[in-house]
């Protein structure tokens, strides 16, 4: 069975004012629609990749990742902001040409990009429970209602929704209260086990602990060891001091014993 878009053999795009790229004429214009009709442009392609990476381990398929886009490579500029892209036979995840994808959106329900929707969003789900302790597990139907609560309020305010913007919200998801940055969200539950095991020291037992010299580290040994080192070498210098000291007492003593005695006055020999 031939697929339903290999009719769509190019397209005309133009830069839109939120610096994305939209579809403004295509090859079949009967099943293609262009109104609101957006496409992911190389930057956007590289970033979903990166997005897409952790997802690995939780069970993410790229063969369903290619499998809802359709690649397409530039053919001609031409010009006020507008290209015309052909379509070719390549994997966006596999290719190292700077393509650009549209999203296979035929069947909005049931199609390939449908179905990438999905896996992305049980993938993600799969991936925060995993590297959160949530109260009570996130589930997939959680993230749906909340990120299409989002759309519809653009839907009401007039906006398009762009595909890369669609992606993003799924593959960026955070439920209210944490932070995608957040390196050690939560402990395992083996370290809360090992945590609840140790038992409660008061005061006076951790001041005695700390006193006790079989629990000190290498560390502090080597430190005590430099403290009698430094303090050794001080006494030693105290004593070479001394000795110093002594040492010009006796000098001095010596030099007093080889001075002559003192002459008699002329009176007291006269007298004698």
């Amino acid at each position: 069975m031939a697929k339903a878009t290999s009719t769509l053999s190019w397209c005309n795009v133009r830069l839109g004012d939120d610096h994305n790229w939209w579809v403004n004429e295509t090859s079949d214009p009967v099943r293609w629609d262009v109104d609101g009709l957006s496409i992911i442009d190389p930057r956007q392609v590289t970033h979903l990749i990166e997005l897409v990476e952790p997802l690995r381990d939780y069970g993410f398929d790229q063969e369903m990742f290619d499998a809802a886009f359709i690649p397409f490579r530039i053919e001609k500029d031409l010009g006020s902001g507008k290209v015309r892209l052909k379509r070719v036979k390549e994997s966006i995840v596999e290719s190292d040409d700077k393509l650009f994808a549209l999203a296979d959106t035929l069947d909005e329900e049931n199609g390939p990009y449908a179905d990438l929707l999905d896996h992305l969003t049980r993938c993600r789900v799969k991936m925060l429970n995993d590297l959160f302790k949530f109260e009570s597990k996130l589930s997939v139907d959680e993230v749906e209602d909340e990120i299409r609560e989002e759309q519809n309020t653009q839907f009401i305010e007039g906006k398009a929704i762009h595909t890369f913007e669609e992606l993003t919200a799924i593959l960026d998801f955070m439920p209210a209260g944490y932070d995608a940055d957040d390196e050690a969200p939560a402990k395992d539950a083996e370290d809360e086990a090992d945590d609840a095991d140790l038992p409660e020291i008061d005061a006076d037992e951790e001041e005695k602990l700390k006193n006790d010299e079989s629990l000190k580290w290498d560390d502090d040994e080597d430190s005590d060891d430099d403290d009698g080192e430094k303090k050794k070498k001080g006494d030693d210098d105290e004593d070479s001091d001394d000795d110093e000291d002594s040492g010009s007492k006796k000098s001095k003593s010596d030099d007093d014993d080889e001075k002559p005695a003192p002459k008699k006055s002329a009176r007291s020999a006269k007298k004698k």
